[in-house]
């Protein structure tokens, strides 16, 4: 067994359990296949590797910066996210030229794509504009500069199922958590039925196994 097959991918699944399952995991298989293809592979590694962080620094919040951290891991939670429904892989490259089929360069569409088109999100982000701020002032700054920019600031608790204030450029940490969690349990139910989300399924997963 090679060193990529051990790679752990979902859960204690590996690479080498992905391509056993992967043979049964046609678009349209029974529906049974694909609960299991979620919560094995999908869920399992975003519980492990972003939801569960995120809790523990949420258990011993102080309101003193950890919003930060959280945040930071929420977007790029939002890029696997989106890049996963499309089931597109990014790769570092200089041109569009250079890319293969469902590849790509560029995080800002993606991220920006995903704030302005899927529920929750785009009943707060309602401008194509604001949802760049954000990419630039929120995102890239956080994980680029460890700070926010443009004057955005980073609140705990907000209004009900309002993730951002346009006007006075905050953020609803709790708010973007708790959509985030909304949007996931979308897909669970899309994904067991829609075959363009499950071509684009096995896609995602076939690039996070090389």
């Amino acid at each position: 067994m090679s060193e990529l097959d051990e790679t752990i991918i979902g859960g204690s699944n590996t690479c080498a359990h992905w391509r056993a399952f992967r043979d049964s995991l046609v678009p349209g298989a029974d529906r049974v296949l694909w609960e299991t293809a979620f919560e094995d592979y999908f869920r399992a590694r975003i519980q492990l590797r972003y939801l569960n962080p995120i809790r523990l620094i949420q258990e011993h919040d102080t309101q003193q910066g950890e919003g930060f951290s959280i945040v930071a891991i929420h977007c790029t939670l939002v890029e696997f996210l989106e890049s996963t429904v499309q089931g597109i892989n990014y790769r570092y490259a200089q041109r569009d030229e250079d890319l293969g089929p469902h590849e790509y360069r560029k995080s800002g569409p993606v991220f920006v794509g995903f704030l302005c088109k899927r529920e929750p999100f785009r009943a707060s982000f309602t401008t194509e504009a604001l949802a760049k701020d954000f990419y630039a002032d929120v995102r890239c700054s956080l994980l680029h500069e460890a700070r926010t920019r443009g004057g955005w600031r980073i609140w705990a608790d907000g209004p009900p199922a309002t993730i951002v204030d346009p006007t006075r450029r905050v953020l609803f940490r709790n708010n973007f958590h708790n959509a985030l969690l909304q949007f996931i349990e979308w897909y669970r139910g899309a994904l067991i039925s829609g075959t363009a989300l499950q071509e684009a399924f096995v896609r995602k997963f076939d690039s996070l196994c090389g």
